[in-house]
């Protein structure tokens, strides 16, 4: 091999990593994490946010960037879909959570260090194994033009103000969500009642009956969901489940008692969770205007007892007739009796 050509390799060599330098951070956080295909979650969320132009500034800046599957695994968690996370009023203060001021490399990264990130709360650094609060840092120091990306493997979501749950959704909106839910709601906007467990001035419980519940009841009545969904007391039977006040599972007492919108009253029972004889399978599901606790049979309100009266007059007159009645048929059969008898 000629010397020539030995040197043209060598200065081909030598050029290699500095292209690559250039490359790397040539472009800015949201055009980096765009290019990667592996964040349209975030940069979707990004946009409905109105945060691009943000993240494309100066900066520079740290983002550490969930990636579509850590968004899956929020969304699964929280029972709703990306299209509700991006509408969601918290949505702003999640993404600042991920975004720290100035441009911090992993050998800046101190074991045990908290950091205030753009939105004002602080995450907590930790370096055995590399975390960034409960989520794993994936892939570290992706160089960006006005700062860095660090990929983690979870969302994080911001510290909640004390009396906050956290929740973005509506009762019938995360019971949507939720997808095991379809015969309830179902029945809800054929009741006509979605407007009502829609209000945020009100706070609610609601018992869930799931959708293997609903059918477990049409097997047993022996109809089927348009039966079911066309009874006049298909109202009755939902507002049995509903309480109007908001009670968590620690609020919940054995024997204790609760009146329903409907009127009537439920029995829970803690050993096991129970309310009447469904069984409480999962509770504490926050909403923004109450709680949902998922039950295992659908609840039916006791039927209301008819009793039939005897009428009465003031003097009893009918009363004295039905026994004036019975003397004469007494005397009467006595009379043929002792008849028959002389004969």
């Amino acid at each position: 091999m000629s010397k020539k050509l030995i040197a043209i390799l060598l200065a081909v060599l030598l050029m290699v990593p500095a292209m690559g330098a250039m490359a790397e951070g040539e472009a800015d956080i949201v055009d980096t994490a765009v290019a990667a295909g592996s964040f349209t979650t975030l940069v979707a969320a990004v946009q409905a946010a109105d945060l691009v132009d943000t993240l494309k500034g100066e900066g520079p800046f740290t983002v550490f960037a969930p990636t579509d599957d850590a968004f899956a695994a929020l969304l699964a968690d929280l029972g709703m879909t990306a299209e509700q996370l991006l509408a969601s009023d918290i949505l702003t203060d999640v993404l600042l959570y991920h975004v720290v001021p100035g441009k911090v490399m992993s050998t800046d990264l101190v074991d045990g260090a908290t950091v205030a990130t753009v939105g004002g709360s602080e995450i907590t650094v930790s370096l055995d194994p590399v975390q960034i609060n409960d989520a794993n840092v994936v892939t570290a120091d992706i160089v960006a033009s006005n700062g860095v990306i660090h990929v983690i493997d979870k969302v994080l979501l911001p510290p909640s103000d004390e009396g906050s749950t956290g929740a973005t959704a509506d009762i019938v909106d995360t019971a949507i969500a939720a997808g095991s839910f379809t015969t309830l709601v179902a029945a809800l906007q054929k009741a006509g009642l979605v407007d009502a467990l829609k209000k945020t001035d009100t706070q609610y419980t609601v018992f869930a009956p799931t959708d293997e519940a609903f059918a477990a009841l049409l097997a047993s009545l022996g109809v089927t969901a348009e039966e079911l969904l066309n009874r006049s007391d298909l109202a009755d039977i939902l507002l049995y489940h509903v309480i109007g006040v908001k009670v968590m599972s620690s609020d919940l007492t054995d024997g204790m008692e609760a009146t329903t919108l409907g009127g009537k009253v439920l029995k829970i029972s803690l050993d096991p969770a129970m309310v009447n004889d469904s069984n409480i399978v999962t509770a504490d599901i926050e909403t923004t205007n109450g709680v949902i606790h998922v039950i295992d049979a659908v609840l039916l309100p006791p039927a209301d007892v008819t009793t039939t009266s005897v009428p009465k007059t003031g003097d009893q007159s009918q009363l004295l007739y039905v026994i004036m009645a019975t003397v004469a048929g007494l005397g009467l059969l006595f009379y043929f009796i002792r008849r028959r008898a002389v004969n």
